[in-house]
């Protein structure tokens, strides 16, 4: 370890907030989740605007071993998204990838068929990066949208990522190959306008 990730503690990852906005609530995944997560995952539509090639269907067994322990991560945070008006979740949001040498972490939502066009992902973005950058005190979230995804694209720039660059044929997906676009918003730009760069 170099002196600056000495330097750059990781965040506390353990504190899983609620994070309430207009639409939506930000809290951490629990059991009661599990239908609407497994939606996600078992939603063609929704692995393949997420390039999530298919690996096979997990079991009950193994998606519950899996969300019932995002409590206790250390080095992510992964939270599901609420719908206020149903009080359902609807999704997940999280933050992975922590890189501490340049106090990073990429970002990446799935919301479950039927709840899209509502602005749900659009308020829960902005709660999830307002808190990484104003309380786990993070200078940059990245991202990557492929595409075929426009929606995902005009989301995350309703909530200030500034595209970086284009990954080309970065995904192989029915056949053909798919270029994926590389986002990001800093520390300093949320400071500016906090997830409304037009206003």
């Amino acid at each position: 370890m170099d002196e600056h990730e000495q330097s750059a503690p990781r965040p506390d990852f353990l504190t899983k907030p609620v994070l309430v906005g207009e639409s939506v609530t930000l809290r951490c995944v629990t059991e009661a989740d599990l239908p609407a997560v497994r939606g996600i995952w078992e939603d063609q539509e929704c692995l393949r605007l997420t390039g999530s090639h298919p690996r096979g269907v997990a079991s009950e067994e193994q998606l519950r071993a899996w969300y019932v322990t995002r409590v206790g991560q250390d080095d992510r945070l992964d939270l599901a998204v609420v719908d206020n008006a149903s009080s359902g979740a609807v999704g997940e949001a999280v933050l992975n990838q922590w890189d501490a040498a340049n106090q990073s972490c990429n970002f990446r939502i799935s919301l479950a068929p039927g709840s899209h066009g509502r602005g749900l992902g659009t308020e829960a973005t902005r709660l999830i990066c307002g808190y990484g950058f104003e309380k786990l005190g993070l200078h940059r979230i990245s991202l990557e949208v492929y595409a075929f995804n426009p929606r995902a694209r005009r989301v995350y720039e309703k909530a200030g990522f500034v595209a970086e660059g284009v990954l080309r044929d970065a995904l192989l997906w029915d056949g053909a190959w798919v270029d994926a676009t590389v986002m990001s918003i800093l520390a300093g730009e949320w400071e500016r306008h906090h997830g409304r760069p037009t206003g």
